[in-house]
């Protein structure tokens, strides 16, 4: 079935309605953590060839090894699961439980498979967006994973109704991602940077990448979340990993520690931010020849807005900035765009609010060195 326009409007209007507005703090922290076993109960997900071998139970065993390991390091982060044995959990309600619990992170575990091949290996971390480069093997093949973990919709009664007439088995009605800007890609962006580098060198060996996707769960999360796929149920090597108690334990630690590297980012970002401290959130980084960088003579420190994080190196005449020239700062393998800069902070909060209309998550920061912090 298509999805009309009126369908895709009565969706936006429902999760606009249904994400919370966090309250004002007066000491931010990377507090509440959402670790999501894919699948679960009359849901098995992948299968192995054999059929001993289930996506739901690799899945929930690799989360509650996450969920002990930071619980251990960090008591005063509060972590909870969506699910904590094996029951079906909507879809939906997977969304809706991370929103309740005011979580400052998703983390979606799964398992990745092939039909028909054992080629196929490796770990990806998926954001929610539209699967680019289409044309293209990689593209076809996103694509294929999107629409299983999105077909779980099915399983769920009245899902016609509860979904407002999304269809996983029709591309078409993924339109509805592009029509809502993720609030949180560019911090969720960073985290999948930081989940990748840190499998690196772990007991499944072939780094997928970080793309972004359009799976329904991260969707409807209103906090920064990634799905991880940690292997591939269909290939021989990463199956043995997966049946390994050493090795899924592995997996685990280095999504722990892929965690430790965002919570010190996070909280030092907000820190920062509370008490006015002029210290860059993170390593300072010299802008490359292909990056814009201030002049010669420019003040040390500028201000602007931030308005998107990305692993894209972005034209300045992408549609995305609005006719706003953009400055481009690299962030390791991220790059951090910024407009409406001035060397005048009250200037900058001046055009905010003509800034924020067409970027509702953009943020006023200061930029020094290369680096950026945010500023009230």
């Amino acid at each position: 079935m298509k999805l009309r326009f009126s369908h895709i409007i009565a969706v936006i209007s429902a999760v606009l309605l249904a994400i919370p507005v966090p309250a004002q703090e007066t000491a931010m922290r990377l507090r509440t953590v959402v670790i999501d076993p894919g699948h679960g109960g009359k849901d098995a997900g992948c299968v192995s060839r054999d059929q001993k071998t289930y996506e739901k139970n690799i899945a929930l065993d690799i989360a509650k090894r996450l969920a002990q390991k930071i619980s251990a390091s960090y008591p005063d982060v509060n972590v909870k699961m969506t699910r904590s044995d094996d029951h079906f959990v909507e879809l939906e309600n997977r969304a809706v439980f991370a929103n309740k619990s005011g979580a400052d992170l998703f983390i979606s575990v799964h398992v990745n498979a092939v039909d028909g091949s054992t080629a196929a290996n490796g770990y990806s971390i998926h954001c929610l967006g539209q699967s680019k480069k289409k044309g293209n093997d990689l593209y076809s093949k996103n694509l294929d994973l999107v629409k299983r973990e999105n077909s779980v919709i099915k399983l769920e009664k009245n899902y016609a109704a509860t979904y407002q007439g999304f269809d996983p088995d029709d591309p078409s009605s993924s339109i509805i991602f592009s029509l809502m800007q993720n609030a949180h890609l560019g911090q969720s962006l960073e985290f999948a940077a930081d989940v990748a580098q840190a499998m690196e060198g772990g007991p499944i060996k072939t780094n997928r990448g970080v793309s972004q996707d359009p799976f329904w769960v991260l969707w409807r999360t209103a906090m920064p979340a990634v799905l991880i796929e940690v292997g591939f149920m269909t290939n021989p090597q990463d199956l043995a990993v997966l049946r390994s108690e050493i090795g899924r334990d592995q997996i685990a630690q280095n999504i722990y520690k892929a965690f430790r590297i965002y919570k010190a980012r996070y909280d030092r970002e907000e820190i920062a931010d509370q008490v006015g401290n002029d210290t860059p959130a993170e390593p300072s980084v010299t802008p490359g020849p292909d990056r814009e960088s201030p002049e010669v003579g420019q003040p040390k420190v500028l201000y602007g807005v931030q308005v998107l994080v990305s692993s894209k190196d972005m034209k300045d005449s992408d549609p995305f900035f609005a006719g706003y020239k953009p400055m481009k700062l690299p962030a390791g393998k991220l790059v951090k765009y910024v407009v409406g800069v001035s060397e005048k902070l009250q200037d900058v909060k001046k055009n905010y609010p003509s800034i924020q209309k067409k970027f509702p998550d953009s943020y006023i920061v200061k930029v020094e060195d290369g680096a950026t912090s945010p500023v009230k």
